[in-house]
């Protein structure tokens, strides 16, 4: 039985300690740093191939955070990541020793039980650096120091001291945002009218079809599906109300968002890709950005629409990709 979901935003402040040059897209090295620095930090059986493989899987806050395994889910045995990063939106840029730049982590529901390890693994992060390999650091990636990290209420814009320059201030957020903070946004939504600002590349795939422009049907699926997807593996609390729909309901939502039209289409195709060490290759990470208006009876999908400015939509989502911010 899927259960409502909490979400629970982190804001780290980092201040650069050498030139730092990012990526147009630096969520997947983010990401990169905080799977390596709780690898190292954390795991006990380095020896394993990989957390599928090793016998302490299920006990483990390594493979609970990086790569969660749950034999009993409806879907197959991988679930969805209990985490996402939120890179800079300020693109691809050179930070001269000194300056300071943002980027945020959401953690999911149960998972925020090991909010303790993400504090104590910052210095890993740190470590790693990020970004560009640059000349004059003899080939090293430029590095920063994080400064503070917050808990933050996307929707209040509230902020707890976590972290503070070395020192854990605290290791419970008490800023969780709920089901009831989002159908509170959700009814600040314009009813026939709203604009989609898609901040990060948007990657969807419908009928087995890269979609190439933002399309209301598709939207709704994928974010239906992966809302779904979280409540199961991390929800809590009371029964999930999307989880409680019958698949003819679901047919019957989805059939009301074909009705929904695009009216004005400002979004461009950003064809990015991401080295993937576990491949050993590129991977497509490319998707649609910026704005584009929907008209129609939105009133249904308002709440949905919501809850996707917390999870994000498509592939990629835990490396930044399908950030969106819901406008008018």
């Amino acid at each position: 039985m899927a259960r409502s979901l909490t979400v629970y935003h982190l804001s780290f402040t980092t201040e650069t300690v050498t030139p730092l040059e990012t990526d147009e897209h630096c969520g997947a090295a983010l990401r990169g740093n905080v799977y390596e620095s709780v690898w190292r930090r954390f795991c006990t059986n380095k020896a394993s191939p990989s957390c599928a493989a090793c016998e302490l899987h299920t006990a483990c806050p390594v493979s609970a955070l990086v790569a969660p395994l749950r034999e009993e889910n409806t879907w197959g045995r991988d679930v969805p990541r209990p985490y996402l990063m939120m890179p800079p939106l300020e693109g691809a840029r050179r930070y001269e020793t000194g300056e300071r730049f943002r980027f945020g982590m959401t953690l999911f529901g149960s998972i925020i039980r090991l909010l303790p390890y993400i504090m104590i693994a910052v210095p890993g992060i740190e470590a790693a650096g990020v970004g560009k390999r640059i000349q004059e650091l003899e080939g090293r990636r430029g590095r920063f120091e994080v400064c503070t990290v917050e808990s933050h209420h996307l929707f209040t814009g509230e902020r707890q001291l976590l972290y503070e320059r070395g020192t854990v201030v605290a290791v419970q957020p008490a800023l969780a945002i709920t089901a009831e903070d989002v159908r509170a946004r959700a009814e600040q939504f314009h009813p026939e009218r709203l604009t989609v600002h898609f901040l990060t590349p948007t990657r969807i795939v419908d009928k087995e079809h890269l979609v190439r422009r933002p399309t209301f049907r598709p939207l709704v699926q994928r974010l239906l599906e992966r809302l779904i997807a979280l409540e199961e593996a991390y929800g809590e609390g009371v029964e999930s109300s999307y989880a409680r729909m019958s698949s003819e309901e679901r047919r019957q939502l989805l059939a009301r968002a074909e009705e929904v039209i695009c009216c004005e289409d400002a979004t461009y195709w950003d064809d990015l890709k991401s080295y993937s060490r576990r491949l050993g290759r590129k991977t497509p990470l490319g998707g649609f950005v910026g704005r584009v208006t929907f008209t129609g009876e939105l009133i249904p999908f308002r709440e949905l629409l919501a809850w996707g400015e917390l999870i994000h939509v498509g592939k990629s989502c835990v490396k930044g990709n399908g950030w969106y911010r819901i406008e008018g």
